[in-house]
């Protein structure tokens, strides 16, 4: 094995043995809170509003997929309109887009908006400040609040019903652990057995066999 080889091995098995130690460290009791918090919103027929950006942005639009028709309930994310967030983002700042959004899209108490963030929003220090605003308004109308976050959770961890931590273990690798597992936990939600409405494709098809 050359040098260059050795080296990308090197890497590949020390990222791979954090993403196991952060998998071992996840709160279940966290995680379990979180399902039962959806849960009652889909109950009372509540809508779940998904945010993010960057990374974030897209597992939102991934995870709407995923809830409504895996979970069957009814979900939305602003970043799968880009004419209207962005329209928002030049008229009214960037630090709306999301709260303003939610406002249009009469946000109600029975409802939730769930977070895929890495920093949580942190208003100090201006970090996000479309996650906090929306957090705001949130809060301000009574709707539930979830997130996947990373670091210290934010502003995201201070107001959350319930709220997922991605735990440090390598701080030069908090930004890909923390976005590979929000898709891990979303994913374990809309596949667990007392909360899914309906199995995946592949997982329907090899019971059919």
């Amino acid at each position: 094995m050359n040098h260059s080889n050795a080296m990308y091995k090197e890497h590949a098995d020390k990222y791979l043995n954090e993403v196991a130690e952060v998998a071992q460290k996840l709160d279940r009791e966290d995680i379990n809170k979180m399902i039962k918090v959806l849960e009652q919103v889909r109950d009372e027929r509540g809508r779940l509003f998904i945010i993010g950006v960057g990374g974030g942005a897209g597992h939102a639009s991934h995870a709407v997929n995923d809830f409504r028709k895996l979970a069957g309930m009814e979900a939305y994310t602003p970043v799968d309109n880009v004419s209207e967030i962005t329209a928002r983002a030049n008229d009214d700042g960037f630090h709306t887009i999301f709260s303003n959004w939610l406002a249009g899209s009469n946000l109600r108490p029975e409802d939730c908006v769930m977070v895929f963030s890495v920093g949580g929003g942190n208003a100090e220090k201006n970090i996000s400040a479309n996650i906090v605003e929306a957090l705001k308004y949130a809060k301000e109308i009574g709707a539930k609040v979830v997130g996947v976050v990373g670091r210290d959770g934010g502003h995201t961890a201070q107001v959350a019903d319930a709220v997922v931590i991605v735990p440090v273990v390598n701080p030069e690798n908090v930004t890909p652990h923390t976005e590979a597992f929000q898709a891990v936990v979303w994913h374990l939600i809309v596949s667990h057995p007392k909360f899914r409405k309906q199995e995946g494709k592949w997982e329907s098809a090899q019971k059919a066999k």
